[in-house]
């Protein structure tokens, strides 16, 4: 795939605010996507994410009267995700999810595991001081979410597949029906935000953006 592949894709992405509902993302196609979003860097490499794929029709119904940004996207989107940040509870150096990043995902050795820990909780405590608020952790978190996020839409797009990043919704009540599911555990995960995937169905307008010497400034 050349650049201009590339900037073709981020050409036709759009937020995609109705799709098709006879067209289905063929399932090769969207574990492709979810890839990317696993695949995503993150901070320390600890992964702060979740994604919940909800193609139940029953649970879309649930969600719609609390996901006022989602009104049309949730009943016509061909996959539906929910993506979780973990809670500063499950982001403390000590935790169960970081230790089993390090120990069992990037194997660490135990004094490398431990050198990286203790800079982790300086990162913390000091380079950006996110240990004596537990909103801002969870913010932290979202922010590397939102890479995983802004991944899977831009590949997406690279197949010829719309999609639309969702922040139109009650947090809290969002957080009360997938825990009524049992779907999440909030002392460990909160909702980030959402999106839709799937096929338009009409054209957008054009895409407006600023130009590149408004938001790009050269230090030499």
């Amino acid at each position: 795939m050349n650049k201009q592949h590339i900037l073709d894709a981020y050409r036709f992405r759009h937020a995609c605010k109705e799709f098709d509902p006879n067209r289905k993302i063929p399932q090769d196609d969207f574990e492709f996507i979810l890839e990317t979003g696993r695949l995503s860097p993150s901070s320390f490499g600890f992964e702060p994410w979740k994604f919940l794929i909800v193609q139940n029709a029953e649970l879309r119904h649930k969600l719609l009267p609390v996901s006022w940004g989602a009104q049309k996207q949730l009943p016509t989107a061909s996959h539906f995700v929910v993506l979780l940040s973990r809670t500063k509870a499950d982001l403390l150096p000590g935790s169960a999810h970081i230790v089993h990043i390090m120990e069992e995902v990037q194997q660490l050795p135990a004094e490398a595991a431990k050198q990286r820990a203790t800079r982790y909780h300086q990162f913390l405590a000091s380079d950006f001081k996110l240990l004596d608020n537990e909103r801002a952790m969870f913010e932290w978190a979202t922010r590397q979410t939102y890479i995983a996020l802004g991944n899977m839409m831009t590949a997406a797009a690279q197949i010829g597949i719309d999609s639309c990043p969702i922040e139109g919704f009650d947090k809290e009540k969002v957080e009360a029906i997938l825990k009524k599911e049992g779907l999440l555990d909030g002392e460990r995960l909160g909702v980030s935000c959402m999106a839709a995937f799937g096929y338009r169905v009409r054209e957008p307008r054009e895409k407006t953006r600023q130009s590149a010497d408004q938001v790009v400034e050269w230090i030499v």
